[in-house]
């Protein structure tokens, strides 16, 4: 079967998930304009691409079905999955990874768009993000999991939600809480048991870290250097003794000469010696090389409340021989045993979230659409997944594929007739006998794309490669 009979056999697998026949064009047409080489990937570009003779009816019929049908993404998602995760190859491990990302938005109205830190940019400015839990093997790792994160003051404003569509069942809730509940969604539906990988922005929640750890998940997530810990072969002292009275005390006890330190001076308080120069993996042009220390150590934070003496587990310190001070920490709940490579190895296969939202919203559209509701956004995230997922699945199942069967989609478009004009442009002018002998010569359209075709495969002789870096 070759790549267009697999595209093809992909989006009747996906189409299974619309509830309605009439929606199959739609997902077909869509998904084929998300993979297309077009400069901008909303709605109206794509229509005119894709039907150039009738560009208006085709942009209502994708707008609607984008939009306005009722159809599940969380079930476009579920099917994908199912098509990808059985060419994943998980001998040498598999992962969670939890990250946000944003989008900048101009004015108010669109759903969710609040001022907030916006990493695209840098900065604190208008955008709306969204979580996402990715599912990750050695050769490559796709989003499984999306959902807009909707600001408090959202949240709480009937006006906006109703006007923007936002379910009744959509409550406030934290990055942290969203991420839990969409690997509880997971779990549930019988995904394995991988480690999990997240930044500093969901690792210094301890909340966060015990939930993890109370749904059997292993984890490697990065802290600040703020984060105190009990350095090895230092504990704190045990609760008081039981009074006969209560509850017995569970809370661990300091006391002057025995504090727990911050990470930051505990790596600072290490010699040279316990620090490894280690090669994780290969880059671009050259292996990506650390200097790292792994210590056993227990978390001290929020020794309060019911707070108990917590396990010891890892952590890995990154301190590059030409900075002042460590740049990287990391907790992790791996094995007593594993050793520091593996250790490295696993902790950094979080970089694969990052190349795959550029993916996404490079080649894909991600962050393209132009509409305003909570439905549209859901709705053309999951289907720019679909897109990506499609892409994903080549690369794993054949890199030895002929160079002429790349960007098939393109070459399976009708041609655009010759006398075709977009919309916006200027009339033809009129030739006139009177003033020029020579008529005035056919505007055409240039065919030629400004912008590279998304390369459905890449094949490499030796091995097949997602990404480089």
């Amino acid at each position: 079967m070759d790549t267009p009979d697999r595209f093809d056999e992909y989006l009747e697998h996906l189409s299974q998930g619309l509830r309605h026949a009439d929606r199959h064009d739609g997902l077909k047409a869509y998904c084929t304009g998300l993979m297309l080489p077009l400069a901008r990937k909303s709605v109206e570009p794509m229509a005119a691409r894709l039907d150039p003779l009738h560009a208006s009816a085709r942009h209502q019929a994708l707008h609607h079905f984008v939009a306005n049908a009722d159809w599940s993404d969380a079930e476009i998602l579920r099917r994908i999955r199912q098509w990808v995760v059985p060419q994943m190859d998980f001998s040498r491990g598999g992962w969670w990874i939890i990250d946000d990302t944003g989008f900048p938005k101009k004015g108010k109205h669109s759903v969710g768009v609040s001022r907030q830190y916006c990493g695209l940019l840098g900065k604190q400015d208008n955008c709306q993000m969204a979580v996402s839990v990715s599912l990750a093997c050695e050769q490559g790792s796709l989003p499984v999991a999306w959902q807009l994160y909707l600001p408090e003051e959202w949240a709480q404003d009937v006006e906006r939600r109703k006007r923007t569509g936002v379910p009744a069942s959509i409550r406030f809730a934290t990055k942290t809480q969203i991420a839990l509940q969409q690997l509880r969604t997971l779990l549930n539906e019988g995904a394995p048991r991988h480690c999990v990988l997240a930044d500093a922005g969901y690792g210094v929640d301890t909340a966060f870290r015990q939930a993890l750890c109370d749904m059997g998940l292993p984890y490697a997530v990065g802290i600040t250097s703020t984060v105190v810990v009990w350095p090895p072969g230092i504990d704190p002292l045990p609760p008081e003794p039981y009074r006969g009275k209560g509850r017995p005390p569970v809370v661990p006890r300091r006391s002057v000469e025995r504090q727990p330190i911050s990470v930051k001076a505990l790596a600072q308080s290490l010699p040279t010696d316990a620090f490894q120069t280690i090669s994780w993996r290969e880059g671009s042009n050259a292996p990506l090389t650390g200097r790292f220390a792994a210590l056993r150590v227990r978390h001290a934070g929020g020794n309060a409340g019911k707070a108990r003496l917590r396990p010891q587990q890892w952590l890995l310190i990154e301190w590059p021989a030409a900075q002042a001070e460590p740049t990287k920490y990391i907790l992790s709940t791996l094995p007593e045993n594993t050793p520091l490579n593996d250790l490295i190895r696993c902790a950094y296969q979080r970089w694969r979230i990052e190349r795959d939202y550029q993916e996404l919203k490079q080649d894909f559209g991600l962050g393209h659409y132009e509409g305003r509701g909570w439905r549209g956004f859901h709705h053309h995230a999951s289907l720019s997944i679909a897109a990506y997922a499609f892409l994903m699945t080549e690369r794993l199942i054949d890199d030895k594929r002929a160079g002429n069967e790349k960007n098939f989609i393109e070459r399976k478009m009708p041609a655009i007739p010759k006398d075709y004009l977009p919309r916006g442009s200027a009339s033809r002018p009129a030739s006139c006998g009177s003033l020029n002998h020579h008529a005035t010569p056919q505007t055409q359209l240039c065919t030629t794309p400004s912008h590279p075709a998304v390369s459905l495969l890449r094949t490499n002789k030796q091995n097949t490669t997602f990404v480089t870096q």
